[in-house]
């Protein structure tokens, strides 16, 4: 007998800035109003947030990063699902659309840009740094 009552793993996200851009994936099926998001994935058993992003980000882009730090955890007002933010850097790579399935393109998105991605606005902590790491 299964558990239905198990939540699904919480999904972590990398806000990656380099070279005065911060990088963005478009996934190939949106999830409702989110077109534009940052590379994120399920958080696996035994892995830290800050691990997952790293992970999903060279997954999806094939790009290398280092977790810098934890940003902010929330439960998503669009889709529900608990999710971390995790600054991270870049280590090595080109950003380029690594998983097919998941991804259709990448994108780096200069700070005055950001609005035109994500129109809804981004989870304060995450604005708040790119604001910094961007110059407002």
């Amino acid at each position: 007998m299964t558990d239905q009552t198990d939540p699904k793993p919480g999904i972590s996200a990398a806000i990656i800035v380099d070279q005065s851009r911060v990088l963005m994936v478009r996934r190939r099926i949106s999830e409702g109003e989110l077109m534009w998001q940052f590379p994120a994935g399920g958080i696996e058993a035994g892995e830290s947030p800050e691990e997952a992003a790293v992970r999903e980000t060279l997954e999806e882009t094939g790009l290398e990063v280092k977790a810098i730090r934890l940003l902010g955890q929330r439960v998503h007002p669009k889709t529900g699902r608990e999710m971390s933010y995790t600054a991270a850097e870049v280590m090595a790579g080109e950003a380029h659309v690594a998983d097919e399935e998941e991804l259709a393109e990448v994108a780096w998105v200069t700070h005055e840009e950001i609005a035109d991605y994500v129109p809804y606005g981004l989870f304060e902590p995450v604005q708040e740094y790119l604001d910094e790491a961007l110059g407002s």
